[in-house]
């Protein structure tokens, strides 16, 4: 099956995933594109996902404020007009900085992420921290913990 050309104005956007405190909006998914998938996130301060790596690739571009990325064993800080590529498989984290910050991801081929967010949202619909529905909803997902 090939992707077909497509536009979404704001209001056809599906409504933001709450992931662990993160809302994430699933601006194009696999599904749509045939290749990879495109999500508008938005945190307040000092949330974002812990160390975790995953088959695809991920490309975060801040719009808005400080972002913090953890890779493998470096950190830094993207702020605002930063572009970082993560590798598949490599071990990353983030977390959004003083006062929140949005970004813009794209994920590569394969991903797998929109399921993984939704997934997280329906078993975690408050935005609660529960590692072990985390654990599961990753494992299902083939996100994996360091």
């Amino acid at each position: 099956m090939s992707a077909t050309p497509f536009v979404k104005s704001t209001e056809e956007r599906p409504r933001p995933l709450n992931a662990v405190g993160e809302q994430i909006t699933v601006l194009a998914s696999n599904q749509e594109t045939q290749g990879y998938e495109i999500f508008l996130q938005e945190g307040p301060e000092g949330t974002g996902p812990v160390a975790h790596s995953h088959d695809w690739d991920e490309s975060f571009f801040v719009i808005d404020g400080k972002v913090h990325f953890g890779l493998g064993e470096e950190e830094l800080i993207a702020n605002s007009g930063a572009l970082v590529h993560i590798p598949g498989k490599t071990e990353h984290w983030f977390r959004f900085g003083e006062g929140g910050a949005t970004m813009l991801s794209i994920t590569g081929e394969g991903s797998n992420a929109s399921v993984f967010f939704m997934d997280l949202d329906a078993a975690l619909p408050d935005g609660a921290v529960d590692y072990e529905k985390i654990r599961v909803v990753a494992d299902r997902n083939s996100v994996r913990f360091s």
